[in-house]
C-alpha cells in the first residue's frame, strides 16, 4: 500500500501510470478502438495521408461536429498518388458504430468499434498495401507491451528461485550457483541476444518468434534478479527469528 501511496503524492508518477493503464486497455481492446481489421487492404488507398479531421464548414453552417471529406488523388507524370479532400460531401464522425466482428478478450463476440465514418478515415495513414496505420499500430502494442510483462515474469520467477537457492544452502552451491550467474552477467545482453536468436532457424512463424523472444529476453534479465535475492535470504538467515 505504501508503494502506491507514494505514486498518488508523485504527480509525474501518477501521470505515467495513467499513460501506461491507457496503453494497455488500448492493446487489450484494440479491435474496439480500431475502425479497420489490421490485415485489411484496399489498393485504392496506398499511402493515404492521415484523416484530416475538421469542426467548422461555413458553407454549410456546421460547427463543432467532427466530420472529414473524401479522399480523392491525382496520378502525375511520374505515376505518383497526389491524394486531396473532395469537399463536396462532408461524412459525420459517428461513435459507437457497427464493423467487422471480432471476440472481447478472445471469448464475447462483438463487432461494436468507437468511431467511424460512410468514407475512409485513417487517423494515421494507410501503409503501401492500403492498411490502415492506427489499427497496426493498436494490434502491434499487444505483441511489444506482453512482451515487456512476460519476460519480466519469467526473468523474476527463475531469479528468485536460483537466488533463493544460492542464499539459503549457502556453502558450496552458493559459490557454484555464483559463477554461473557472474558469467552470464559477464556476456552483454545485445551480443548475448544475437546469438541466441541466431541459434534458431529462420523460417519461424510469427507466433514462435514472439514466444523465442521473449524467452531470450528472460534468460538476460534474470541472473542480476538472483544476486539480489540471494543477498536478501543470505541477510535473512542472520536474523533472530530464523535461529529461533
Amino acid at each position: 500500500m505504501s508503494v502506491f501511496k507514494k505514486i498518488i503524492k508523485d504527480k509525474v508518477s501518477l501521470i505515467s501510470l495513467g499513460v501506461l493503464i491507457f496503453l494497455y486497455l488500448g492493446a487489450i481492446f484494440a479491435p474496439f478502438f480500431s475502425p479497420y481489421p489490421y490485415d485489411e487492404e484496399d489498393v485504392e488507398y496506398i499511402w493515404a495521408p492521415p484523416a484530416k479531421i475538421h469542426f467548422f464548414d461555413f458553407k454549410r453552417r456546421i460547427f463543432f461536429r467532427p466530420f472529414v471529406y473524401a479522399y480523392r488523388y491525382k496520378i502525375d507524370e511520374y505515376y505518383q498518388r497526389h491524394y486531396y479532400e473532395d469537399k463536396s460531401k462532408i461524412y459525420p464522425i459517428k461513435f459507437f458504430v457497427r464493423g467487422f466482428k471480432y471476440k472481447i478478450l478472445g471469448i464475447i463476440p462483438c463487432d461494436l468499434h468507437l468511431f467511424g465514418a460512410d468514407t475512409k478515415i485513417y487517423l494515421f495513414g494507410a501503409d503501401g498495401k492500403g492498411r490502415d496505420l492506427f489499427s497496426r499500430i493498436l494490434y502491434g502494442a499487444r505483441v511489444s507491451l506482453s512482451i515487456g510483462i512476460i519476460a519480466s515474469l519469467i526473468s523474476f520467477s527463475l531469479g528468485l528461485i536460483i537466488g533463493g537457492i544460492s542464499g539459503y544452502f549457502g556453502g558450496r552451491i552458493d559459490n557454484i550457483i555464483m559463477r554461473i550467474v557472474e558469467m552470464f552477467m559477464m556476456i552483454p545482453s545485445f551480443y548475448l541476444l544475437l546469438a541466441l536468436r541466431a541459434s534458431f532457424p529462420p523460417d519461424l512463424t510469427s507466433t514462435q518468434i514472439y514466444f523465442l523472444i521473449v524467452i531470450i529476453l528472460s534468460f538476460i534479465g534474470w541472473a542480476q534478479i538472483a544476486r539480489i535475492i540471494r543477498g536478501m535470504a543470505l541477510s535473512l538467515r542472520e536474523r533472530d527469528y530464523v535461529y529461533a
